[in-house]
């Protein structure tokens, strides 16, 4: 009798902690993202081509209140159009990943990075993320954007479809070459994307 009633409540201890480690592995890896999409169709800049950093666009290294410093960022004189500064196929890494990343420089003079035709898996914390790390295919790339410098730009609005992203006026362009799909949870790419000068 005195066993019955020790196994008993050492029962219910187990399926209780049972039950709250299925629901932490639940939160912690989200596994019905994988399953789930979510498709983001935001309109996107009709860029012309044109020189990927003129005077006045962060991103250039000159010296302070030189052409081309960072100090006198502004828009381009007679610029009526969105121009095209750089841009990038994905690369997939721990998740296939296809699309394109560019950084749109607007008629006023700020930048966006768009995402243009993107798809990959959905998960969970996902981030966009511009970077000074080069873009590696396989296992080597899936986990070095952090090693470097790095700016968030956001959480990922969508795994699938057209995105834009703002980039604050504040961050210097200069060696930020790539852009990523960052999981910040796992600390590893989904995929990357190398940005090079139109």
């Amino acid at each position: 009798m005195f066993a019955r009633l020790l196994r008993a409540p050492l029962t219910w201890i187990v399926l209780a902690v049972l039950l709250v480690g299925a629901g932490a592995g639940l939160y912690w890896f989200q596994p019905w993202k994988l399953v789930t999409d979510q498709q983001v169709t935001e309109s996107l800049a009709t860029p012309e081509a044109g020189p990927s950093a003129p005077a006045g666009t962060p991103g250039t290294t000159a010296p302070s209140g030189a052409p081309g410093s960072t100090a006198t960022a502004g828009p381009a004189a007679g610029a009526t159009r969105p121009v095209l500064v750089s841009r990038g196929e994905f690369v997939s890494h721990e998740h296939r990943t296809t699309g394109a990343a560019r950084i749109v420089r607007l008629p006023d003079g700020s930048h966006r990075l768009e995402l243009v035709g993107l798809a990959t898996s959905n998960g969970p914390d996902l981030r966009v993320w511009l970077t000074d790390q080069p873009v590696r295919t396989g296992r080597a790339g899936w986990q070095v954007f952090d090693d470097g410098r790095w700016v968030e730009l956001a959480r990922l609005k969508g795994n699938r479809g057209d995105q834009s992203y703002p980039i604050p006026a504040n961050v210097d362009l200069t060696d930020l070459g790539s852009v990523t799909i960052w999981c910040k949870r796992f600390a590893v790419s989904f995929g990357a994307a190398p940005l090079q000068p139109a």
